[in-house]
């Protein structure tokens, strides 16, 4: 197959619509539904990123796609009794690594991720189609299915769940291509391979990097590679727990995925594991009653005539004071940035919320001024010497 005909473009008024091999076939096998622009703009870069982790960290990997950008990625690490809490999986659940990462993956942000495109690394098996099952999702891209797995994910939305099968083997042309506004843009593909080699310029007093620190760093820089730029990446047991994207300025970036750092270490504080929800409340509405509760909107949530929607008795307020203090008590955070941090104050944000290690490009007048920041705070900082946007 050299071309697959689509529905339209990224909007239903952008017609006609395909995708198209210039040489060979496609690579892909469309198992279920009718994939659309916006599902294989996903399901191909969230492919690269997959791919390129599992190659790095020799570990299953996952993301959590939307618009073109990681909602969240991760390795397929075991998850602890509090992570099975807060991704909605029973205690007794069987998962296999594959699952475990997927699951990370989404619990990175759980309301981008909601309607998210899924790229899993290895075969996608029961335990993971049986999570993505339960979950609002568009599709999903893997080297392959087992037939149970197959079969559940053809229960999905009325049997219309977007299932791709891509091959493993395929290789791209070195030269990419894009129009804009009727122009042609040609560039080489960005091939440059990352892992824990590009840490090895440590630029801190502190060099102390840990081997568990450095799969999170790789995570991070991976993830970056397939972010809309600016694009900066907070990650803590292989798993993104903060990406912010497509930002003009860099502490834009960084406040962004800071904030969202924050909130998925809140997801673990005590008062916010225990909310008594009834028990016929769907995933959804927990993750948006949840993010509305740990805001500054949580009135909207524990207000008369409101919280009896959602709560079998009314949650006592999660006071400013207690948020600042459990915040405070996060540590062993890695933050990777895809361009130089061009000021000391990105690296006072990302202290706030726990991180200890850094990489990022370094080239900037005021290195030095990020540098003694860092040190003032013990940080270990890596220069990779290489800039990752993505556009």
């Amino acid at each position: 197959m050299k071309e697959l005909e689509l529905k339209y473009g990224c909007n239903p008024n952008q017609k006609p619509s395909k995708i198209f091999m210039r040489q060979g076939e496609l690579p892909i096998e469309v198992l279920n539904g009718k994939p659309g622009y916006i599902n294989f703009m996903d399901a191909f870069n969230s492919w690269q990123l997959v791919m390129e982790l599992k190659r790095a960290t020799g570990l299953p990997s996952a993301a959590s796609f939307k618009h073109v950008s990681p909602a969240g990625a991760a390795v397929g690490l075991p998850l602890s009794e509090v992570d099975r809490k807060i991704y909605f999986v029973a205690p007794d659940a069987e998962l296999s690594p594959i699952a475990c990462a997927y699951i990370r993956a989404r619990g990175a942000d759980r309301l981008c991720s909601y309607g998210d495109w899924a790229a899993l690394s290895d075969t996608c098996d029961k335990a993971t189609a049986l999570y993505l099952k339960e979950e609002v999702s568009d599709g999903v891209i893997a080297p392959d299915y087992t037939p149970e797995a197959l079969e559940i994910l053809k229960t999905k939305k009325k049997g219309n769940y977007n299932v791709i099968k891509m091959d493993p083997s395929y290789v791209p042309a070195p030269q990419e291509y894009k129009d804009v506004f009727g122009i042609t843009f040609e560039q080489g593909r960005n091939n440059f391979r990352i892992d824990e080699s590009l840490l090895g310029n440590i630029v801190t007093q502190n060099k102390d990097l840990p081997a568990s620190a450095k799969i999170d760093l790789v995570v991070a820089l991976i993830t970056l590679k397939y972010t809309q730029s600016n694009s900066v990446c907070y990650v803590k047991n292989g798993q993104a727990i903060g990406v912010g994207a497509g930002q003009q300025s860099r502490i834009h970036c960084t406040r962004l995925a800071g904030s969202k750092a924050d909130n998925w270490y809140l997801r673990q504080c005590p008062k916010v594991l225990n909310l008594p929800f009834k028990a016929d409340i769907r995933r959804p509405d927990r993750d948006n009653a949840i993010d509305v509760y740990i805001s500054d909107e949580y009135e909207d949530v524990l207000a008369d005539g409101a919280w009896q929607r959602l709560f079998t008795e009314k949650p006592e307020v999660l006071t400013a004071e207690e948020k600042k203090a459990w915040i405070a008590t996060q540590s062993g955070v890695s933050i990777g940035s895809d361009a130089f941090f061009p000021f000391g104050d990105n690296i006072e944000r990302a202290r706030k919320s726990g991180v200890q290690y850094v990489a990022e490009p370094g080239g900037s007048i005021r290195d030095d001024n990020v540098i003694e920041t860092c040190d003032k705070y013990g940080m270990v900082m890596c220069f990779t010497g290489m800039r990752l946007f993505h556009h």
